[in-house]
């Protein structure tokens, strides 16, 4: 299985990108690729074991899945890793360079989609988060 690596530079403090990324209010806000898509639920049970579930829905309603896992590694404020429900391997770093929060994000791809699909869809969706977070 390939691993693809997705980044962004988010100008915010490390404690407000951390809530961002994993608080349910904030996270419905921003998880989604194209403008036409939604995430009208997000649930995080936020500890090593627990689950989350995000809805993803095309916004005319004629589409909709939910992206979910298990967490398997959390130190607040540091890292997120996890496994999805197909198996795959996610691995999320948060560090804070003293002006900028770093978030980098590696995954393992699935075998349906071109890998360049893939990593365009996870980097959207990074640029939404930045986007959302340098604005609330």
């Amino acid at each position: 299985m390939t691993k693809i690596t997705v980044e962004t530079s988010v100008n915010a403090a490390l404690e407000k990108v951390w809530d961002c990324w994993t608080i349910p209010k904030h996270i419905v806000n921003w998880n989604f690729a194209l403008d036409e898509w939604c995430c009208p639920k997000a649930e995080n049970d936020l500890k090593e074991n627990g689950r989350f579930s995000y809805t993803m829905s095309s916004k005319d309603g004629k589409m909709s899945f939910d992206f979910g896992g298990i967490y398997t590694r959390i130190k607040p404020m540091e890292l997120i890793h996890y496994t999805l429900g197909d198996g795959r391997k996610v691995e999320i770093s948060f560090r804070y360079d003293g002006k900028n929060t770093i978030l980098t994000e590696t995954f393992e791809t699935e075998e349906v989609n071109p890998e360049e699909m893939q990593k365009n869809g996870w980097q959207a969706i990074l640029d939404n988060f930045k986007k959302y977070t340098e604005s609330c």
